[in-house]
């Protein structure tokens, strides 16, 4: 994403049951998503996994960027994602936790520029930063002649 052109358009195709084709704005593979059983049939992830991935991969691509910049050595940090799903007053599942950990290699850890940079890497991280401060979501739906019948915020 460049600063002239701070938006980016993702396609989702649905395929079958709870089966969607994610089709991203570069060329990358399409990406298949689906819910777990007993809903879908877990031919991919599904958005809460896609988000704690997202929130994870952001935080530890801020921290290796701020401490190794291009100079990253391979396999320098592993991080896992826990999401804690809960349920809201409506009984609705909502995501009441995630915690990501990541784990430094002494080759990172030893970087002159890694301790400076814990104190910094979490604001850089633009998924977590922006799902801390919450997001406002845009919803519209339409019927195949373009029709808006629904929009919601």
């Amino acid at each position: 994403m460049s600063d002239q052109d701070p938006r980016f358009t993702i396609h989702l195709e649905h395929m079958e049951g709870y089966e969607f084709r994610v089709r991203f704005d570069w060329d990358n593979p399409d990406l298949v998503m689906d819910e777990p059983a007993p809903l879908g049939a877990e031919h991919g992830p599904n958005a809460t996994r896609l988000l704690a991935a997202a929130a994870a991969n952001c935080l530890s691509a801020s921290l290796l960027y701020c401490a190794a910049k291009n100079d990253a050595p391979a396999g320098a940090l592993n991080t896992t994602a826990t999401c804690t799903l809960t349920r809201n007053e409506k009984g609705r599942l909502r995501i009441g936790a995630l915690k990501v950990e990541i784990r430094m290699t002494e080759a990172l850890q030893d970087s002159p520029r890694t301790h400076r940079c814990l104190d910094l890497f979490e604001d850089f991280c633009v998924v977590t930063a922006s799902l801390r401060d919450g997001i406002p979501v845009e919803v519209e739906v339409s019927e195949p002649d373009g029709t808006v019948v629904h929009r919601g915020a």
